[in-house]
């Protein structure tokens, strides 16, 4: 008896995937929980592992085809004998001599002009996968219209059609021609998007319209924080088996910033605000395939030393590849590093459907005015981008001065005050 093999639920939001490649062929033996075929989604890769033992009897979709949670994508006969199950391919008949045929007049050959059952593709595109060309179909949609595809080989796939029918005037007749790919110069390559990419741009484009997002900044005296770290490094370290890092102080700081200012962690639905009683706080990483963003949930339960190991652990999942949709999903605030790469100031963009994200700048040695002296004081700028259908100016400014509150006495946060 086979059993099927098929696409795993692919986790909030996330409605379908590409088959990005096989790691076994028809024919081949399987073990069970063996990777058999990586599917990319629009966040991470996810690799879909064998049910049960035995041999991989047929391969149902193939690379760079478009599919669904609950898809079968091939199939598995038990047992090992179960590859020459398949019935042998009869021989072939021998051929018997024709019957003489009276001579008849030939007739001049018409052709018959054939209709498109559906869109095509046009010179220099790639056919839409099954799933698009039908949505096309019911939309009088032309592959010229829609555009290059997601989908392997630039094919088009249903996420693509629905990204056009999503824009503003998207009506067939008026979508403006794709304009014409000019010839590379020498030194030049081009490169096809990958599906988390095409969908990184989508969201932060998505974000800047749909959103009223404003960004407030403000400066901290990183002084304190940088003294605790240092007094307490070692003995943190080999009690917790994880170093001290700044970054447990700003997911405290926001925490309790958050709990005092809740609209920076509620979102809108509709013509409704969704508040909560919690916080599941995103942590954006660079990986290797682009910016993601893992949830440290109930963050607001955690202290130092469960946030560092949560964030450690995450951190080397996103670089191994290794990270699962359900780490990504329901996020209710953001914060963003762009101080390991070396940036001063940004304006960080939302990640929707979240109302807030802070971004944290590098630590830079500035001239300051304390007590009415000048000195030298190691500062960070720290900047809020929010959504200022939710959260008003004045609860914006009180969150960052509460953040930078909470960094430059560190004690706020081991007393909650």
């Amino acid at each position: 008896m086979a059993t099927d093999i098929l696409v795993p639920t692919l986790g909030e939001s996330v409605s379908t995937a590409t088959v990005a490649r096989w790691l076994k062929k028809a024919g081949e033996a399987v073990a069970v929980d063996e990777p058999l075929v990586e599917l990319e989604t629009d966040k991470v890769t996810v690799e879909v592992n064998a049910p049960a033992a035995g041999v991989i009897e047929s391969i149902s979709a193939n690379e760079g085809a478009e599919v669904e949670p609950g898809a079968v994508l091939g199939s598995i006969a038990a047992g090992a004998a179960a590859a020459k199950s398949a019935p042998a391919a009869a021989p072939a008949a021998k051929p018997q001599k024709p019957e003489p045929v009276a001579p008849v007049a030939a007739q001049p050959k018409v052709e018959t002009p054939r209709t498109p059952a559906g869109p095509v593709a046009v010179p220099g595109t790639h056919a839409p996968l099954p799933a698009a060309a039908k949505l096309m179909a019911e939309n009088n949609l032309s592959a010229e219209q829609v555009g290059a595809g997601s989908a392997k080989d630039g094919r088009i796939a249903k996420g693509d059609v629905l990204d056009f029918l999503s824009r503003p005037a998207a009506a067939p007749a008026a979508a403006a021609k794709p304009a014409a790919q000019r010839p590379l110069e020498e030194g030049e390559e081009r490169v096809k998007m990958t599906r988390l990419r095409i969908t990184i741009a989508r969201r932060l484009k998505e974000a800047q319209n749909n959103a009223a997002m404003l960004t407030t900044f403000n400066e901290v005296d990183m002084g304190a924080a940088m003294a605790l770290r240092t007094e307490y490094r070692e003995v943190f370290e080999k009690k917790h088996g994880v170093r001290l890092g700044f970054m447990s102080f700003f997911v405290k700081a926001c925490v309790a910033a958050l709990k005092e200012f809740p609209a920076v962690n509620a979102e809108i639905q509709g013509d409704e605000l969704i508040y909560k009683n919690f916080v599941h706080m995103g942590v954006a990483v660079g990986g290797p395939n682009g910016l993601v963003v893992p949830v440290l949930r109930h963050a607001d339960r955690m202290g130092f030393a469960e946030i560092e190991k949560t964030i450690g652990s995450l951190g080397k999942r996103v670089r191994d590849g290794q990270l699962k949709l359900e780490e990504m999903a329901g996020g209710s605030f953001t914060i963003t590093n762009g101080g390991v790469y070396g940036s001063l100031m940004s304006t960080p963009i939302l990640n929707p459907p979240q109302s807030g994200i802070l971004g944290m700048h590098k630590i830079q040695d500035r001239p300051m005015a304390v007590g009415g002296k000048v000195e030298i004081r190691p500062m960070m700028y720290i900047a809020l981008s929010y959504d200022h259908r939710i959260v008003d100016g004045k609860e914006a400014v009180s969150f960052l001065v509460r953040v930078k509150e909470s960094i430059e006495d560190p004690r706020r946060l081991m007393l909650d005050i």
